[in-house]
């Protein structure tokens, strides 16, 4: 058998309930959200299992909570005693991978995580910039159309998740241009998203910057596995670039596609999707369909996990 890989979601793939289960039967999971509770100084496990889904989805609430839920359903998953070879997260999972790999301490996390989309929220006044997913067209045509909308407005690559399917960032009338023209080069949907504020491109900066001075505040730690980081799709090479990959994160395109095929590049051959939702699960399966994928966000695919884990 090949090298497995814990990967992460981000930002989007939050829903209320998230965990709620898992939370239910491991005390280990519950624990987890007490300690965000107590880091934060509100409660997570009502925020999270109750809701409302308005409240979820502010930006500052949900980027704890997916890496509150997500790690909650890892400890679940540790009772497998199984310890992946390689692990990365998508944009926000990138933090809870550090946390996996012993990198970053979870308290510390959640309490960065808060601040980043605090950060993020705050840089770009809402109805100001957003983001478009572009379906089944190459890089060249997507990056070509943005450098041709740039006199109306800024927009840039935010995310090359899978082969076929890139997004955009930027501001709205530049988005809706690029929207229109890469339509009539051939995308087969143009789709803007549900998100406040235009991610990972250069409208965030600001933001970058702004968590760069929470991160000289905390101490990483040497990695106990190697983690993939979205900035270069590559594995981080030393503890001493972590804090700068994580500010130039915010800013910068995700390279997830690259990740993907990296890691496959370096004998990985089975995926397991960590945390609510099945989307990186997707996005894999677009990548490379002869590689094994599993996800675990609930009993039911805990114990599907944990079953296939122990049996390795």
């Amino acid at each position: 058998m090949g090298k497995i890989a814990f990967v992460f979601p981000g930002q989007g793939a939050q829903y209320v309930g998230m965990a709620k289960d898992i939370v239910e039967n491991y005390p280990e999971a519950m624990k987890v959200f007490e300690k965000a509770s107590e880091k934060l100084g509100f409660d997570m496990k009502k925020l999270v299992f109750e809701g409302p889904e308005e409240k979820l989805k502010i930006t500052k609430n949900t980027q704890p909570a997916i890496l509150t839920a997500s790690w909650a359903i890892y400890k679940a998953v540790q009772s497998a005693g199984v310890m992946p070879d390689y692990t990365a997260g998508l944009s926000l999972g990138e933090f809870t991978a550090h946390v996996l790999a012993g990198s970053l301490d979870f308290e510390d996390a959640v309490a960065l995580v808060e601040k980043r989309g605090e950060f993020m929220q705050e840089e770009v006044p809402e109805g100001v910039g957003g983001m478009t997913a572009v379906l089944a067209l190459d890089e060249e045509t997507v990056e070509s159309v943005c450098k041709e909308v740039a006199e109306i407005g800024y927009v840039a690559c935010a995310n090359y998740n899978c082969p076929g399917q890139i997004v955009i960032s930027g501001e709205l009338a530049a988005l809706e241009a690029a929207g229109k023209i890469l339509a009539k080069k051939g995308a087969k949907r143009v789709i803007p998203l549900k998100v406040s504020a235009p991610f990972h491109c250069d409208l965030l900066k600001g933001a970058g910057n702004r968590l760069s001075t929470e991160l000289d505040s905390i101490t990483f730690n040497d990695m106990d596995i190697p983690v993939y980081a979205n900035v270069t799709g590559e594995k981080v090479s030393s503890v001493n670039d972590i804090r700068q990959l994580l500010v130039d994160q915010v800013s910068n395109t995700v390279k997830w596609t690259n990740t993907i095929k990296n890691m496959i590049a370096d004998g990985v051959d089975t995926f397991i999707e960590i945390g609510p939702g099945k989307v990186l699960s997707g996005l894999i399966k677009k990548t490379d369909r002869s590689v094994t994928i599993m996800n675990v966000e609930n009993m039911e695919t805990l114990e599907t996990v944990i079953g296939f884990l122990k049996a390795v």
